[in-house]
């Protein structure tokens, strides 16, 4: 399947989002057109303006995926959420603003062994500008230090620098019909680093409420169990794993520290990430 073909197909989310109430979260404030700079900025001012969390596993209750559930949660609660929560809100925004969206679902091969075969569980997606001639790979909603800060053409071999990180694409073999591609970050003193590889074949919203519920429910699902969150700033990046607080400078220097309790975690949730919980909120020791 060619890059043309697949974003000809694109999956609109359902419409009604509150385009005010998402811009102003993100803090944007540019022209509302479907240009190529439009997507790039809306997307860097998304992926610094929403925290990665997995509270509602964590809390013992699958996210809803509605938009409006979305609205509440993460426009006007002081919440974050993961890739099919971002990357939902992300796709009915651009395609408010008239891009064309195609969804995709992604294997994370980051931190995997030779010879792992993950199922495809990330959500992520093609978002084209009317008119033009290539597609990009659109992602707000990896939770990792390697993650997109602005989309990157679908062209194999595309180099991004979007600084203060580096990503590139690249066509790895694979059993299957479909053409694959990897997302690689270059990561410092370690060169390019696989995140995650995908076809082009477009995935339906239903898909996403059968893979979320597998992920926020399933006893061996490892986001059922333990606080990850992540925030990317302009300075650095954040992240909450467990009880660990690790912050990564754009040079790859690294300052980890244990926190306390649960009542430290909701602290640094709330100044260092902010994220509001409702009072009274216990996080699993």
């Amino acid at each position: 399947m060619t890059s043309d073909h697949a974003a000809d197909h694109g999956r609109r989310p359902g419409p009604g989002l509150d385009l005010d109430a998402y811009l102003a979260r993100i803090g944007w404030s540019g022209e509302r057109r479907p240009t190529a700079e439009v997507l790039r900025s809306v997307h860097r001012a998304h992926a610094l303006g929403i925290p990665f969390e997995n509270l509602d596993p964590v809390l013992g209750r699958a996210p809803s995926l509605a938009l409006a559930d979305l609205e509440a949660k993460l426009l006007r609660g002081g919440r974050g959420g993961y890739c099919y929560e971002q990357n939902t809100l992300l796709a009915a925004a651009l395609t408010t603003l008239g891009f064309e969206i195609t969804l995709l679902c992604a294997r994370v091969v980051l931190g995997a062994g030779p010879g792992d075969v993950r199922p495809r569980t990330h959500m992520l997606m093609l978002a084209r500008v009317p008119g033009g001639p290539t597609p990009y790979l659109a992602d707000v909603g990896f939770g990792a230090t390697g993650s997109l800060l602005e989309p990157i053409p679908l062209v194999a071999g595309a180099e991004l620098h979007d600084t203060p990180r580096r990503h590139r694409l690249v066509n790895t073999p694979h059993d299957g019909p479909l053409e694959q591609w990897e997302l690689q970050a270059h990561t410092v003193g370690q060169g390019w680093e696989s995140q995650y590889a995908f076809t082009l074949e477009p995935f339906e919203a239903p898909d996403y409420e059968v893979i979320n519920w597998h992920i926020a429910t399933n006893p061996r699902s490892p986001f059922q169990h333990q606080v990850y969150v992540q925030r990317t700033t302009p300075d650095a990046h954040l992240s909450l794993t467990g009880r660990t607080l690790t912050v990564t400078a754009h040079d790859g220097t690294r300052e980890e520290r244990l926190l306390a309790d649960g009542d430290e975690v909701l602290h640094v949730l709330a100044v260092d990430f902010g994220i509001r919980l409702p009072p009274g909120t216990r996080l699993p020791e």
